[in-house]
């Protein structure tokens, strides 16, 4: 099979096309095709030496975990899919997962049947980004309707998913990105967007009970300002989060890293509601397999609105 592998750190130019064993689905395990997979700043993060690269070790190996395809093979044990089935996931992280390639095995439980009305690509762009939101904000947040939510860089890959995630749990949700992602914004239906090259956002926003903070550095200081007493910060990535926790500690606000898990519950979660319409997947472009370089200088600009994804 083709598989797009690095063997040494460095930039987007590391990653190259070849080829690779097909896997065999272990007991519980299947094997995926792989139709189309996520590209995350996890990726490019892990590509470089950060990131995942500690949990992967040195190179080679094949980065990538958000998938989407059809079922091609189930191991013994497995129940929930059948060959030919569907499904989407993010398996193994923060193990290699090897998405970035014709094929992968994992765990049947760290995918989710595909929604009928996702296709391939906007669900290959779902698992990772989704898991991280819906993590942070139902399972650490607990949103409850009502509650006033500020997600920053609120266009983003894992952004625009958090918005609309507090919107379907009641929330009022504030938002920060440029202007020209706010006609974008209110389309997903947030309820204040805010230009964060125009105003401070701590000089024009009224305490909140989560601050989403997806920037790290001066953006989760200053978010402590905008805090309501009872409320919580959840800083990404919780790597670089230790000086807004501890500055968060010295005045008595709650405030936490995390780092998203394999979940297929929380698929099926965030697959009704794809089915109910409350959420929806922006893919900003795509990219073939063996470009998955382009791709990654296409992240690193730091300017997509989305998500990008590669098809096979």
């Amino acid at each position: 099979m083709r598989a797009i592998t690095q063997h040494t750190f460095g930039g987007p130019e590391v990653l190259v096309l070849g080829t690779a064993p097909v896997p065999e689905p272990l007991p519980t395990e299947i094997r995926v095709r792989v139709a189309a997979a996520g590209v995350n700043p996890v990726d490019w993060k892990t590509r470089a030496g950060s990131g995942a690269a500690a949990v992967l070790g040195a190179p080679p190996f094949t980065v990538g975990w958000d998938v989407a395809g059809t079922v091609d093979a189930v191991g013994p044990g497995v129940t929930r899919f059948a060959v030919g089935d569907t499904v989407f996931g993010m398996p193994w992280f923060p193990r290699q997962a090897a998405a970035y390639a014709d094929f992968v095995t994992a765990p049947s439980r760290h995918f989710a049947h595909r929604p009928a009305g996702l296709g391939e690509v906007a669900a290959a762009a779902l698992p990772l980004a989704g898991l991280t939101a819906w993590q942070s904000l139902v399972d650490i947040a607990a949103v409850q309707p009502g509650q006033r939510v500020l997600v920053h860089a609120a266009a983003g890959g894992v952004g625009h998913l958090a918005v609309q995630i507090a919107k379907s749990r009641g929330a009022y949700v504030l938002g920060t990105a440029s202007s020209g992602k706010h006609d974008l914004l209110h389309d997903l239906g947030i309820d204040e967007a805010i230009d964060y090259r125009r105003e401070a956002f701590e000089k024009v926003v009224e305490p909140v009970d989560v601050v989403y903070d997806l920037i790290g550095g001066d953006v989760s200081l200053r978010s402590l300002d905008v805090l309501h007493p009872d409320g919580l910060m959840i800083c990404l990535p919780s790597a670089a989060a230790a000086d807004a926790l501890a500055a968060a500690r010295e005045r008595g606000l709650r405030a936490t890293g995390m780092m998203v898990e394999p979940d297929g519950d929380g698929l099926d979660d965030l697959a009704a509601l794809v089915d109910e319409r409350r959420l929806r997947v922006i893919v900003a472009e795509t990219f073939p397999l063996e470009r998955a370089s382009h791709a990654h200088r296409a992240g690193e600009l730091g300017r997509t609105s989305g998500k990008l994804v590669l098809t096979t």
